[in-house]
């Protein structure tokens, strides 16, 4: 599939805020290494989803003041604030609140700087075409690290728990229990602790992730 996709690409994240943001990456690194990584993650995905060739390109960002957009935010982003509870009902707002023209979306998160655009537009094709109704890329914790929908519907996402080793087995589960046709990616891995932060860092030793990551000195002596 070739040109400009009508889909929305949504990139779900929280303001890179020392303490707030990676907690598991510390130890080794400290709060306010992990910032900097998340940061650094956030950025590459962003420039990544900035170059994959899609009608719209929505930040849904936790922030003190969303409306205050950061400098490092690519030209092209619409920025909104996430709103709900727990993460299964803001994953269910981001899609409610980005919905624009009847157009399918896929989102993603700030923990996988090496999607490509390449992966983006495998996982919106199957959308466009209608071969598919959801699209879902399982992650190697048993989360999952990207959910592309047709159309929002809170039903799909509310009550799913988060944060398991069965999380992406529960959220395919409900996808099919309400009769969509799912098609599914590659897994990739999230960076929630300082061996997935290698690991990651390893597959795409050239982003700012990787060159952040070799500035604390652990991929040094590890």
């Amino acid at each position: 599939m070739s040109g400009v996709l009508p889909v929305t690409v949504i990139v779900i994240a929280k303001m890179p805020v020392a303490g707030q943001v990676k907690t598991r990456l510390t130890p080794p690194f400290s709060p306010q290494e992990a910032a900097l990584l998340a940061q650094a993650a956030l950025i590459d995905t962003l420039e990544v989803v900035a170059a994959t060739p899609v009608a719209r390109r929505v930040l849904v960002l936790a922030a003190e003041d969303p409306r205050s957009v950061p400098s490092w935010v690519p030209e092209g982003f619409e920025v909104i604030p996430q709103r709900g509870g727990g993460l299964d009902e803001r994953l269910a707002a981001a899609f409610t609140d980005a919905y624009a023209g009847g157009m399918p979306m896929v989102l993603i998160g700030m923990d996988t700087p090496q999607v490509t655009a390449g992966l983006l537009v495998d996982a919106a094709a199957p959308l466009v075409s209608g071969e598919a109704d959801a699209v879902l890329g399982p992650a190697a914790d048993g989360g999952f690290w990207l959910l592309g929908l047709r159309a929002p519907n809170w039903s799909l996402l509310r009550g799913v728990p988060m944060s398991r080793s069965d999380t992406g087995q529960e959220q395919l589960a409900r996808l099919r229990s309400a009769g969509l046709r799912v098609a599914l990616m590659p897994e990739l891995t999230d960076v929630d602790f300082a061996k997935d932060a290698l690991r990651v860092a390893a597959d795409i030793p050239r982003s700012r992730f990787a060159s952040v990551l070799a500035a604390t000195g652990l991929a040094m002596t590890s």
